[in-house]
């Protein structure tokens, strides 16, 4: 069995990793990828207009959480020099993991059974902010997931190889001013092998790396089955 099928049998209803109080019909998603002309219309590199334009988008739909990006191109890295590169191959553009924008303060919850394997508050520009990243085992199959931009309460009282069971809330939303100058939101990322990174994990690629990052970050859809 491969890796995909492993994950996406590992539950047949949706896996909720953020808000437990809001139903899945709450849900919608959202393109911030390069093709989404309306993104125009404003500042991406400004936390304030994101903030302005997911909370406009979920009131339009009538809706509490926005998901969405596996893969996406999008051109909000190119306000930081964290992303960018000479090369457009080289710059890091492509998100690899999947977005839930909602309120700050949203509780996090664990997608599966597991212990902290490590966790950081990543301050570049444009980075993670605080990060916690779980080890999971299950079925003989070792796999981590990723949790960024938090508060930094979340990451206050962690330690390294507490158990953490499903469902459990592991921390909370981080504000734009310790998410990384993000509009608040989840970036929920599964890892096949981590090799040696800490409370950290590439969440965005350049196209030279892509296959690699596609094949040891697969869709986080796989569990979540948002649609």
């Amino acid at each position: 069995m491969d890796f995909n099928t492993f994950l996406f049998e590992l539950s047949q209803t949706p896996i909720k990793v953020i808000a437990p109080s809001v139903d899945f019909r709450d849900y919608v998603s959202i393109d911030l990828s390069t093709h989404n002309k309306s993104l125009k219309d404003f500042d991406t590199s400004c936390s304030k207009s994101w903030i302005a334009y997911i909370h406009q988008y979920l009131k339009n739909h009538n809706k509490s959480v926005a998901f969405g990006g596996y893969l996406e191109p999008r051109s909000i890295y190119n306000r930081s020099d964290y992303f960018n590169a000479e090369s457009a191959l080289e710059a890091r553009n492509i998100h690899l993991g999947i977005d839930l924008w909602c309120a700050a303060e949203t509780p996090i919850l664990a997608a599966f059974d597991g212990v902290v394997h490590s966790f950081k508050d990543n301050t570049n520009h444009g980075d993670y902010g605080p990060t916690i990243v779980l080890k999971h085992s299950l079925k003989g199959v070792t796999f981590y997931t990723l949790y960024g931009h938090l508060s930094r309460l979340s990451i206050k009282t962690l330690y390294k190889n507490t158990q953490i069971f499903q469902g459990q809330v592991i921390g909370l939303l981080g504000s734009a001013d310790v998410n990384g100058d993000y509009a608040p939101h989840l970036h929920f990322q599964i890892i096949k092998n981590i090799a040696n990174y800490d409370g950290d994990y590439p969440g965005v690629s350049s196209q030279n790396d892509l296959a690699f990052y596609r094949d040891n970050c697969p869709d986080p859809n796989l569990v979540l089955k948002l649609h």
